[in-house]
C-alpha cells in the first residue's frame, strides 16, 4: 500500500518549497510534486513603470542572488534599446558576478547542503589526531584542520549542543544510515562549515567594492556602472584581489577537498548515484573574459547526448502552466507570458503523519510555472553549465572535469548523479575562481586607454521595444523579457534557474527535473525522508521571492505600510 510524505517546508534554502512523494510497500517512490508555496508577484508590479527601474525592482525577486536579477534585468532592458555598453562596464559586472558565484557556492555547499552530507553528531565522538592526518589526503594544505583547530572545534560544538539550543543543527535526522562519512570525516567537514562562516563574509565583501553594497548592490544602471572611482583606484582594485585570493585559497583548500572525500566515501551510496532523471540540459555563456570571449559556452543538450550540443533557441521557451496556480490558455513564450493567479487549495488526505493538507496532484499545486524547451523539460545548474562547455569541447572545462574524474576514480556516467550535480558546482567555482583573473587583468589593461564606463539611453515613446537577457545566475541559466510601450513597461517575465527546475507536471504530463530526480528513490524511513532533502538540496533551490503572503485558503493574511517618513 502506497504511503504519502509531506515534507514542508525544505529548509536550508532560499524562499518556500514543499515536496510531497508516495512511496510503495518497499519505500520506493513513485511518485513525487514540489510545490512553491508563497506567490511572487514582482512581474505585476513592473508593469507601467519606466524600464530605468527594472534593475533595482526585479534585484528584489531573491535575498540571495540579487546582482543576478539585477544585471539581468538590466541587460533585458539594454538589449530592447540596442544599448551596447562600454568594454569597462562588462569586465565589471563580471568581476561582480565572479564574487557572487565564490560566495553563493561556499555558503550553498557548507551552510545549505552541508549537513546532508556531514553528521554533526558523529564528528563529536571523532579522534583530532586521526582526523588531522586524514585531512592530508585530499589536499596536501589542509585549511583549519590541524590537530589543535579540530579540537577547539569539537569542543566549541559539544558545548553549543549542550546548551540545548542547536539551531542550524536541530531537527535534523542525525544517525541515519545513508549518511557515509567516518566521525574523523565528519569533523574535517564541520571544521570547514565553521570556517566557511568567515570566509562568506570576505566573499561579499568582494562584490561590494564594485557594487556599493551586498546584498542589493547599486552600481548597475542601463547603459553601463556607476562604479568609476572603485575602477581608477589602485587601492580599490588591489583589495578586490587581495580578498579573491583569501576565497580562492579556502576554496582550493577545503571546498574542493571535501567533495573530493564526499566522492570517495559517498562513491557507492545508492541514494546519490541517481538524481538526474530528466536528460535535458541548457546553459548560456557567460563570464566576460578578454578578447570578447566567455568563461563558459551556450547550447542545449537533449537526452543526454554529449555529442548532439546545439544552439539555444529563445523561441523555443514557453511556460505551461497546467497544474501551476496561474490562469492561461496555453503554454506561452516569455514575451506574452501573463501572471494571473489561480489558487485551488489543498486536499486533506493520510500520510505518514497522520491527516494533513496534501497537494492536488491531479489539479494545480504550485506557484511555481513550467518552462519547457521544444516542449521538454530542461534541468538549468552548475552540471548543466560544465556539461554544455563540456560537450563544447571548452579546454578549461574539459581539463578541469577529466582531472577531478582521473582524481576520484569516478567515469564520466557519474556527473549525471546527484553526487555529480554536488561536484559540478565545487568545480564551477574553483573555475570561476581561477580563471576571473584574466577579467580582473583585462580591465587594468584597458582602462590604461579608456575609462568609458556608460552611455545615455534613449527610449522613443513613439516606439515598441521587446527585448530578452540570459544569463548565468549561481543556480543556472536565468532570463529575464521586457516589452516596453509608450516608454514604459507594458510586460515583463523573469523565468529563472529555480523555475526550469521545480516546476510541476506540464499538460503533456512531463515532470520537471525535481519531481523527476526523486522517482525511484528508496527511502531509509519514510518519517526522516533525509534522501530527499538531500537531492533536492542539491540544486540549491531558490524558490521566488514574493510580497504576497497567502494561506492554504486563499486569504491575504497581512498587508504593510511604512511611510517613507518613517512615521
Amino acid at each position: 500500500m502506497s504511503k504519502r510524505v509531506v515534507i514542508d517546508p525544505i529548509t536550508r534554502i532560499e524562499g518556500h518549497l514543499r515536496i510531497e512523494v508516495e512511496v510503495d510497500e518497499n519505500n520506493v517512490i513513485n511518485k513525487a510534486w514540489s510545490s512553491s508555496t508563497l506567490w511572487r508577484g514582482i512581474e505585476v508590479i513592473l508593469k507601467g513603470r519606466t524600464p530605468m527601474d527594472v534593475g533595482l525592482i526585479v534585484q528584489r525577486i531573491c535575498g540571495v542572488c540579487t546582482y543576478s536579477h539585477y544585471r539581468c534585468g538590466t541587460e533585458a532592458v539594454e538589449n530592447a534599446l540596442g544599448i551596447q555598453i562600454p568594454l569597462n562596464a562588462k569586465y565589471l559586472r563580471s568581476l561582480m558576478l565572479t564574487s557572487l558565484f565564490m560566495h553563493d557556492h561556499i555558503v550553498h555547499f557548507y551552510h545549505l547542503h552541508g549537513l546532508d552530507w556531514v553528521d554533526v553528531v558523529s564528528a563529536l565522538s571523532a579522534d583530532p589526531a586521526k582526523a588531522a592526518q586524514i585531512a592530508l589526503k585530499y589536499t596536501d594544505k589542509p585549511i583549519a584542520a590541524g590537530e589543535g583547530e579540530l579540537r577547539a572545534v569539537q569542543e566549541r560544538v559539544k558545548g553549543f549542543v549542550e546548551t540545548g539550543k542547536l539551531g542550524p543543527f536541530a531537527n535534523a535526522y542525525w544517525g541515519n544510515g545513508t549518511y557515509k562519512f567516518t566521525p574523523e570525516q565528519n569533523l574535517i567537514a564541520l571544521s570547514h562549515y565553521l570556517k566557511a562562516l568567515e570566509v562568506q563574509r570576505v566573499a561579499a565583501e568582494m562584490l561590494a567594492i564594485f557594487g556599493g553594497k551586498s546584498p542589493h548592490p547599486q552600481s548597475l544602471v542601463v547603459g553601463g556602472v556607476t562604479s568609476v572611482r572603485d575602477m581608477l583606484s589602485p587601492a580599490r582594485l588591489q583589495e578586490w584581489k587581495q580578498k579573491h585570493e583569501i576565497v580562492t585559497d579556502f576554496i582550493l583548500r577545503a571546498y574542493q577537498a571535501d567533495i573530493v572525500m564526499a566522492a570517495e566515501a559517498f562513491g557507492t551510496e545508492p541514494s546519490v548515484l541517481g538524481g538526474v532523471n530528466v536528460k535535458n540540459f541548457m546553459a548560456t555563456n557567460d563570464f566576460v573574459l578578454a578578447n570578447g570571449e566567455y568563461l563558459f559556452d551556450q547550447g542545449v543538450i537533449m537526452n543526454g547526448d554529449l555529442a548532439g550540443v546545439s544552439d539555444i533557441n529563445p523561441d523555443l521557451i514557453a511556460e505551461d502552466v497546467s497544474h501551476a496556480w496561474y490562469n492561461a490558455d496555453a503554454p506561452q513564450h516569455p514575451y506574452d507570458g501573463t501572471t494571473i493567479p489561480n489558487y485551488t487549495g489543498f486536499v486533506e488526505r493520510d500520510t505518514v503523519y497522520g491527516k494533513l493538507p496534501t497537494l492536488d496532484g491531479d489539479g494545480k499545486y504550485s506557484w511555481v510555472k513550467s518552462p519547457r524547451y521544444q516542449g521538454e523539460p530542461v534541468e538549468v545548474g552548475p552540471l548543466s553549465c560544465l556539461l554544455v562547455s563540456y560537450a563544447r569541447g571548452n579546454k578549461v572545462v574539459v581539463d578541469a572535469v577529466n582531472a577531478l574524474l582521473a582524481r576520484t576514480g569516478l567515469p564520466v556516467e557519474a556527473l549525471f548523479t546527484t553526487l555529480g550535480r554536488t561536484a559540478a558546482r565545487m568545480l564551477q567555482t574553483v573555475i570561476v575562481a581561477q580563471e576571473g583573473l584574466k577579467t580582473f587583468d583585462a580591465l587594468l589593461t584597458n582602462i590604461q586607454s579608456d575609462e568609458t564606463t556608460y552611455v545615455k539611453p534613449h527610449i522613443d515613446p513613439s516606439k515598441e521595444y521587446v527585448g530578452h537577457a540570459m544569463m548565468e545566475a549561481p543556480r543556472g541559466m536565468l532570463s529575464h523579457w521586457i516589452r516596453i510601450k509608450n516608454g514604459v513597461i507594458e510586460n515583463y517575465q523573469a523565468v529563472v534557474p529555480t523555475t526550469w527546475n521545480a516546476g510541476p507536471v506540464d499538460a503533456n504530463g512531463k515532470i520537471g527535473p525535481y519531481e523527476a530526480s526523486l522517482i525511484g528513490l528508496k527511502l531509509e524511513d519514510p518519517t526522516k525522508p533525509l534522501e530527499v532533502i538531500r537531492i533536492i538540496h542539491s540544486f540549491d533551490p531558490c524558490m521566488a521571492c514574493s510580497v504576497h503572503v497567502m494561506d492554504f485558503k486563499g486569504q491575504a493574511l497581512s498587508e504593510f505600510r511604512v511611510s517613507p517618513n518613517g512615521q
